[in-house]
């Protein structure tokens, strides 16, 4: 039976895992080796797996729920990559809220697959704005309950990767470095910009070398978990837009900041709004992390009379309020000149996290 590596990437929402883990995936595949990607969310309409799926990758999703609690589902998914790619290794992404992962995800992994699986160290990706509010005491905008998630995705890793590398100045990197690690002396702490390719090629060395996956077991309170997870709402959409000739770059941009400003009016916490904006074989994707600052644009969509947005949205809010923010922006937007028609759309605050396996012991290697 065939041996695939599975490298398993966590951080919380915003950190940037997609873009690098896309990265990741394309130099693995210039080395030869057959890569395929597996994403995870608690609905579907992923504009992750729309991306991906972009760059001629083999891609699985896992919607509905998080891999902990569908650990049956993340199964299947890897062996559908296995067989349609033929993957030398897989990089999965759990949901951006998700913690827990070495007792639900890693250990049962070893303990059941350790013959067709190589599990690589669990790397936690954190960006350097939240990362430095965390660790000074803060909780980076979020709910506390929603920042507890994050310091236990932090205490749990093998590996933390500070993540968008090039936003920060080499010798406050160094120093957000040193103070890493002296918050989580067992952890590896490693540094990555998918924008510039920086610590890339290093930490793909790292995971695909070694196979101590799973070194510490965190002491979660699933109560403050199930909050931290329930306080944000999430929205999935798919929407079709037709009408004028329209600079969808344009349309893109004003959607984005609109929708931030609306947010940023209700002092709402945004985990995650994503975008990607589809005209023919032309695409653009944007990315709003916080308040509008943080607002970032890649591609191109050009300009045409028609185009697919699939929109993503994890806010602090009721589900019920966001949508409703969604769907006036949208009117908003398309006003006088265009039409839109929702294919899809899913807004929900999680439930509670029940995983189908959460060991108590980690489980030995060879």
């Amino acid at each position: 039976m065939k041996t695939t590596r599975l490298i398993l990437v966590g951080g919380f929402l915003g950190a940037g895992k997609t873009t690098m883990l896309w990265e990741a995936a394309s130099r693995i595949m210039n080395d030869g080796k057959r890569a395929g990607l597996i994403t995870n969310d608690q609905a579907s309409e992923l504009v992750d797996t729309a991306i991906l799926l972009r760059n001629e990758v083999k891609v699985a999703e896992v919607s509905g729920s998080c891999f902990c609690c569908n650990f049956n589902g993340l199964i299947s998914a890897m062996k559908q990559v296995r067989e349609e790619a033929n993957a030398d290794v897989i990089i999965a992404e759990p949901v951006g809220s998700c913690t827990d992962l070495s007792a639900t995800i890693v250990q049962p992994l070893k303990e059941n697959k350790g013959i067709e699986l190589l599990v690589s160290p669990l790397s936690v990706m954190a960006d350097p704005a939240h990362l430095t509010d965390i660790l000074n005491g803060g909780n980076a905008g979020l709910h506390p309950s929603a920042a507890y998630i994050f310091r236990k995705q932090l205490e749990e890793s093998d590996i933390i990767l500070i993540s968008k590398a090039d936003l920060i100045n080499a010798s406050e990197l160094i120093l957000l470095k040193e103070k890493v690690k002296l918050n989580f002396p067992d952890a590896d702490v490693m540094t990555v910009s998918a924008v510039t390719g920086e610590g890339i090629d290093e930490w793909i060395k790292e995971v695909m070398h070694r196979t101590d996956a799973g070194q510490r077991l965190g002491e979660v309170d699933y109560d403050i978990y199930a909050e931290g997870e329930a306080v944000l709402g999430w929205l999935n959409s798919n929407i079709e837009l037709s009408g004028e000739q329209t600079d969808w770059d344009a349309f893109a941009r004003n959607l984005l900041q609109d929708l931030s400003h609306q947010f940023d009016s209700r002092n709402a916490s945004v985990g995650h709004v994503k975008i990607i904006l589809e005209a023919g074989e032309n695409y653009l994707t944007g990315n709003l992390t916080g308040n509008a600052n943080t607002l970032n644009f890649r591609g191109s969509a050009g300009t045409s009379s028609k185009a697919r947005l699939t929109l993503n949205a994890r806010v602090e809010m009721s589900p019920e309020a966001l949508e409703q923010i969604v769907r006036q922006t949208l009117s908003t937007n398309t006003k006088g000149n265009l039409e839109f028609k929702i294919f899809a759309l899913h807004s929900l605050s999680p439930g509670r996290p029940n995983p189908t396996y959460r060991f108590d012991r980690i489980v030995s290697i060879g």
